[in-house]
């Protein structure tokens, strides 16, 4: 396997730390204190308790380095340092309702060379504490879960794909612009799964578990490590209309070469008709 970098090693040491806070209160779930935070969209403690112990470790061992958190916002760093991409709690829903199917998703993003923005993300891990699975990619360096390399599927017929989405929920998404694609792909492919955690979706295109997917109206903390794990495993990301950032997350469409060119024509085409 492609020795794992310090950085790296920082970044599972944190996720592997939250995480285990995370299985302690999933398993006292019903105890849990939760305010709303918005339409369906929930926060907890354990997620304020994962998201405070991943700042303190990232920054203790990273000085100086910037951070865009879910619920602390953006936190600026030194200039010319890169910045950490933080989802403590990827599917809090899930977690919430007692499903075991969440994650931790971490991701490091350079600075732009002029210094006024940011550029493309050269990092990133995606750890679901209840499994114990690592998906982890560092640029050029592949994509990997554990000490296993990752390759996206070989799979070039719709047919046979599985597809993974997120469905536009209570305020959030475009539902009209959703059902056109679903009713697109939906007789085209082998079958389409909603599991509620875009992070944990793309580690499984990364993995082949999943041959493509689907999903707007996310946010950068959601997508930026499972777009560099898709791609360095050997996939493509873009947004809907077929442009590659270096995080995609308004609209997210993956897969391998020949699904995710066909997928697009589909989702264009369905976008068209609106």
């Amino acid at each position: 396997m492609s020795a794992i970098s310090g950085l790296m090693r920082v970044m599972e040491k944190a996720a592997r730390k939250a995480g285990q806070r995370l299985r302690r209160d999933f398993g006292e779930v019903e105890h849990l204190q939760v305010s709303r935070k918005g339409p369906a969209d929930f926060v907890s403690k354990a997620d304020q308790h994962a998201e405070r112990t991943l700042w303190d470790e990232l920054r203790a061992a990273r000085p100086g380095w910037g951070f865009e958190l879910e619920e602390g916002g953006t936190i600026e760093g030194e200039p010319g340092k890169p910045r950490f991409i933080i989802d403590p709690l990827d599917g809090t829903s899930n977690f919430l309702h007692g499903i075991p199917h969440f994650a931790i998703s971490i991701a490091v993003q350079e600075p732009t060379l002029d210094g006024k923005g940011w550029g493309e993300v050269t990092a990133g891990i995606v750890y679901n504490p209840i499994t114990d699975e690592s998906f982890w990619a560092e640029k050029t360096r592949g994509a990997w879960l554990q000490d296993r390399r990752l390759r996206v599927s070989a799979r070039r017929n719709l047919d046979e794909a599985l597809i993974a989405t997120g469905i536009p929920f209570s305020g959030r998404g475009d539902m009209g612009e959703w059902t056109r694609i679903y009713h697109e792909l939906g007789p085209r492919v082998a079958g389409i799964r909603r599991f509620g955690a875009a992070s944990l979706d793309l580690a499984w295109v990364a993995a082949g578990r999943y041959d493509g997917f689907w999903e707007s109206s996310l946010q950068p903390w959601d997508t930026a490590a499972g777009c560099l794990l898709v791609r360095e495993a050997g996939g493509f990301v873009s947004d809907y209309r077929g442009r590659s950032h270096p995080i995609c997350a308004e609209t997210v469409l993956a897969g391998n070469d020949a699904l995710h060119s066909k997928l697009h024509k589909l989702v264009v085409g369905a976008i068209k008709t609106a």
